[in-house]
């Protein structure tokens, strides 16, 4: 089993940041700067092209540890942020470039980079919570969520359906190829969001996804605009999502 390595630290707004790797896979941890005693655990999975650090990550963050208190743990997925990408990596994001600029359905090309990318990614995520779970101040028996837009969602899925350390998910905008039994084997509380008017994934795609969980508790968000419309303020309620499932006696409101 890889140990968790610590390779820098910084502190601001409320939080201690601190970046590390298991194995040769980087990633970063936030914290509460007051220190938190055994307080749960919120995996994030960054957006497809995007990093551990990339603005959408620490402000989901930010939110996580100074409203809720949490630790929140993010890793560079196969090919992106410090991670070099292979040749197929840069196969497939030529061949997608390609069918954009020829306003061609990129929809084929993404779901089967992504599946490659979660079959690699969802045993790195194990490995990073078995060693972030050696951390005196998460522990082995803490509460786990996920919370991964896009990219991901489309590792994040498998990773929820086989880790029953995880206890509750957010996910969202994504197509349901190569998901929709995966979907059937998930059963923890989730929250989904889907853009009413998403240009990239048909609606109906994504409705059917969300009818295709096994969670006795889902909850379906739609916000009219498109794909890039996704507002802000569903971070805010992934926040309180997670405070409902997550804490003991927290103070979040629905």
């Amino acid at each position: 089993m890889h140990s968790l390595q610590f390779t820098a630290e910084s502190s601001s707004n409320g939080t201690i940041e601190r970046d590390f790797t298991v194995g040769d896979v980087p990633g970063v941890l936030r914290s509460p700067a007051s220190g938190a005693d055994r307080a749960p655990l919120v995996l994030l999975g960054h957006g497809g092209g995007n990093h551990k650090k990339h603005p959408a990550m620490a402000g989901r963050a930010h939110l996580l540890v100074t409203g809720c208190g949490f630790h929140v743990a993010v890793i560079d997925a196969p090919g992106h942020g410090d991670r070099p990408r292979t040749a197929r990596d840069e196969q497939e994001i030529a061949e997608l470039r390609e069918a954009q600029a020829a306003g061609e359905p990129e929809g084929p090309i993404v779901v089967r980079y992504n599946a490659r990318l979660a079959e690699l990614a969802v045993p790195e995520w194990q490995a990073t919570l078995d060693a972030l779970q050696q951390l005196p101040e998460i522990g082995a028996d803490g509460p786990v969520g996920y919370f991964g837009i896009g990219l991901g969602t489309a590792i994040g899925m498998p990773l929820v359906a086989v880790e029953p350390r995880i206890t509750a998910a957010v996910f969202g905008l994504m197509w349901p190829d190569a998901l929709m039994e995966t979907a059937k084997r998930i059963t923890v509380p989730i929250e989904f969001d889907l853009q009413w008017d998403d240009e990239r994934i048909p609606r109906e795609a994504g409705l059917a996804l969300f009818d295709a969980f096994a969670s006795q508790e889902k909850t379906l968000h739609a916000n009219a605009g498109r794909h890039f419309d996704f507002p802000r303020f569903e971070a805010d309620s992934a926040v309180r999502f997670f405070a409902r499932h997550l804490s003991h006696g927290g103070t979040a409101t629905a």
